[in-house]
Formats: structure tokens, C-alpha cells, sequence
């Protein structure tokens, strides 16, 4: 499939970031394919699973609308990643001040509770970790696809990885 060999900077993707600033919704819609697992996992190592597939159409509006200020189709990947942060922050700030559930909340399906848990850890890490463990065990991507998709160099993708699977794990350590 074209759209998951799509690497950030290739011809394809500045032809169809170029013919979508025409008004190609085709192309845009191209583009959608190939990144919005990316959008999703970088709204979702922020918020709440709930409210993570309406950010992701959020975001690919606002791309959408702000498509004629990008100025290099090339950094189409970096300039979306940061429209996914930036929305999912904003959303963040308007929600009402809650606490937190008690993790002792029985459920009845332990793969589920399982992975809750696993994305709650997650979420306790810096934000650069995060964000790319987000994409790589949650949304499946590969280091060079986390790379070619955000903007990152895959020296950093494999920084952040290497470093957050091993706070990952010192985190859990301590909770067992």
C-alpha cells in the first residue's frame, strides 16, 4: 500500500501536499491515510482514549484549513505532529479539574485493565518517550515510519525508544 511506504520528504508526499494546497481533496485524503495512525498515537499519549478519534479529525481540519501556510511540503509530517500536540494540550486546558480514578477498580476484562495500565505508565513519562512509545506499541509503527511520519531524526526516534522502554520498565518495577 502507497500510503504506509510514504516517508516524510519524499517526492510523494510533497506532489500530494502540493496538490492538496491546490484544493486536491483526493490527495488530502491521501495524506489522511498515511498519517493519521501517527495523529492518533501522538493525541493519545496526551489525553484520554475517549476523546482521541474526534482530536484526530480535529486536527486534520485545522491541517486541512492551515494547509496553505505550509510553506515546505517536505516538513508536511513535522508540521502535523505539532498541530496534534498543540490541539491535544488545548484540549487538555479546557476540561474541568478532576482527580484521578483509583487504580483498584475492578473490571471485567483483564487484557483491557492490562493495557490501561500499560498506557497509564506510558503517560507518566516525559513527553518526548511518551509520544514515541505511543506510536510504537500502540499504534504498531515501526522507528524509521515514527520517524519519516513526526519529523524526527531515527537516531532520535531510537534514543527515545531505548530510553523510555527502560523507564518504562523501572516504572513498573516499582509497582510490582
Amino acid at each position: 500500500m502507497v500510503e504506509t511506504a510514504m516517508l516524510a520528504g519524499s517526492d510523494e508526499v510533497v506532489a500530494l501536499v502540493t496538490a492538496a494546497q491546490r484544493g486536491d481533496r483526493l490527495a488530502f485524503g491521501r495524506l489522511y491515510a498515511a498519517y493519521s495512525r501517527m495523529v492518533h498515537g501522538v493525541i493519545l499519549s496526551r489525553v484520554a482514549s475517549a476523546d482521541v478519534e474526534d482530536l484526530v479529525q480535529e486536527v486534520f481540519m485545522l491541517a486541512m484549513q492551515r494547509l496553505s501556510a505550509l510553506r515546505d511540503p517536505a516538513a508536511f509530517g513535522g508540521w502535523l505532529a505539532s498541530i496534534a500536540r498543540t490541539r491535544a494540550i488545548d484540549h487538555l486546558r479546557r476540561l474541568p479539574q478532576t482527580g484521578e480514578m483509583p487504580d483498584d477498580i475492578p473490571t471485567h476484562d483483564p487484557d483491557r485493565s492490562e493495557i490501561i495500565a500499560l498506557l497509564a505508565a506510558i503517560r507518566r513519562l516525559p513527553v518526548a518517550y511518551r509520544e514515541t512509545l505511543t506510536l510504537r506499541f500502540v499504534e504498531g509503527m515501526t522507528g524509521p515510519e515514527i520517524a519519516a511520519r513526526t519529523g524526527l531524526t531515527e537516531g532520535s526516534v531510537r534514543v527515545n525508544l531505548h530510553r523510555g522502554v527502560k523507564q518504562l520498565r523501572d516504572q513498573i518495577g516499582e509497582t510490582k
